[in-house]
């Protein structure tokens, strides 16, 4: 039975921790801009030529013109 004081003990203080932290962590400016991280994968800093990659994008370009000339 005193193993059971002794964990919700230890479970109490691991939550003050976790909220010591938390609230340290919004004074610190975490969570201050939510939005730009999520943006910041859909853009690219560098554009590296890929000749593959455009010859590929250049024929699918072609084929839809001609496919939309043919109908």
């Amino acid at each position: 039975m005193s193993i059971i004081y002794f964990l919700i003990g230890c479970s109490v203080i691991m939550a003050l921790l976790f909220l010591f932290a938390f609230f340290w962590a919004q004074r610190s400016g975490q969570n201050d801009d939510l939005f730009t991280p999520s943006m910041r994968i859909l853009l690219e800093d560098d554009h590296i030529p890929d000749p593959v990659a455009d010859a590929a994008i250049k024929s699918l370009a072609e084929e839809k013109i001609q496919k939309a000339a043919n109908k």
